[in-house]
């Protein structure tokens, strides 16, 4: 999926969004620096993938949580978590790095990753979320997410995802 096939799918179906351009940001730290001050949860997304390469998991959380992926592995059970290649990333979201987002899911037509969703983030009333690109970022309500979800028929999970303790 193009940026410009998932704006059509959202106009599509009405969902609601705000776009806003930036530069290009990699980081969180480059997004705090170069991205406009927008209401939200600002999101920081994780692909990540068991030992076997069976599971893949895309975790979404605010952006300055820090993932401990060992608790994360042992509350979802598959065993240990890496992240994912560059490839991969292609493969099951369709971004390149940097480009990372909820929005990936809609390239997933083989529903073969998990959405995890952070408890903490998901109390904001707006998400963050880039395009596909990381020279945008699009802000949508928690009820158009899950309005996208169930559009495309993609369910996602919500879980307290442990953060790194010190």
């Amino acid at each position: 999926m193009t940026p410009s096939e998932l704006y059509h799918f959202l106009d599509e179906h009405q969902i609601s969004y705000e776009k806003f351009d930036h530069p290009a940001v990699y980081t969180v730290e480059e997004s705090k620096k170069l991205s406009p001050e927008i209401s939200g949860g600002k999101t920081k997304n994780l692909f990540v993938r068991d030992k076997k390469g069976k599971y893949h998991i895309l975790l979404t959380v605010e952006q300055d949580k820090r993932v401990d992926l060992k608790k994360v592995s042992e509350v979802i059970g598959y065993g240990p978590l890496s992240f994912c290649s560059s490839d991969r990333l292609l493969k099951y979201l369709g971004v390149e790095p940097g480009s990372v987002s909820l929005l990936g899911v809609l390239h997933d037509m083989d529903f073969e990753v998990e959405v995890l969703i952070d408890e903490d983030l998901w109390k904001e009333h707006y998400l963050l979320c880039h395009p596909l690109v990381n020279t945008s970022t699009l802000r949508l309500c928690r009820e158009e997410l899950v309005r996208l979800f169930q559009l495309s028929s993609h369910p996602f999970r919500l879980l307290q995802i442990p953060e790194l303790e010190g």
